[in-house]
């Protein structure tokens, strides 16, 4: 595991939960610095609900502009984007959100595991991904796409996760990068907005 290993001109961070990760970001999301220098895009196992109760929540807890995302939004560095409910997440070559009902993945839909792979195809060794509390596999193969592509991983500490089955899957299986703690997942995000600007 490289420890250290950041990343330069950083424009896309993907951040995927389930189970305990909305307390996660709700830490998280006031702690970060504005301007983002970088998009950051938020796919969550949701209740099949087409409420906007989390994202209005999410979006009281940052300065950042914050946005559900609707299909064919355009991905915009400084925005924090929330996958909506029911919908697989993709992102197109032209950095333009994609909805997609297709079968669930991993019994989730969206699937992180969806989102991280389309975003490693447009963002390749710019992107990181970063992974917090859950109850299944999924996001494990999507980092490894983030991987395979140059990009970052990331994963909660899972002694600091609510429930932890997620981020132990991922470092059993893919080759992370850095594992940590909340307080160490913002320090992170602030240190790669310095060096995007």
């Amino acid at each position: 595991m490289a420890e250290n290993r950041l990343i330069n001109g950083c424009e896309a961070v993907v951040i995927g939960g389930s189970a305990g990760s909305i307390e996660v970001l709700l830490k998280v999301l006031p702690a970060l610095p504005v301007p983002l220098s970088f998009a950051l895009i938020i796919v969550l196992h949701r209740k099949n609900t087409a409420d906007s109760e989390l994202a209005n929540l999410f979006s009281l807890k940052t300065n950042s502009p914050f946005r559900e995302i609707d299909d064919k939004d355009s991905v915009r560095p400084g925005t924090i984007y929330l996958a909506p409910a029911d919908y697989h997440l993709l992102i197109e070559q032209d950095k333009v959100f994609s909805l997609d009902n297709s079968e669930k993945i991993n019994y989730s839909r969206p699937s992180i595991d969806v989102t991280f792979e389309s975003a490693a195809d447009v963002y390749g060794p710019s992107l990181v991904g970063i992974l917090l509390s859950g109850a299944n596999a999924d996001g494990t193969l999507g980092l490894t796409a983030i991987k395979k592509r140059g990009g970052i991983l990331v994963v909660q500490k899972p002694e600091s996760a609510l429930v932890a089955f997620m981020p132990q899957q991922a470092i059993l299986n893919t080759s992370v990068d850095h594992i940590l703690d909340i307080a160490g997942l913002i320090n992170l995000i602030k240190s790669l907005n310095n060096q995007s600007t």
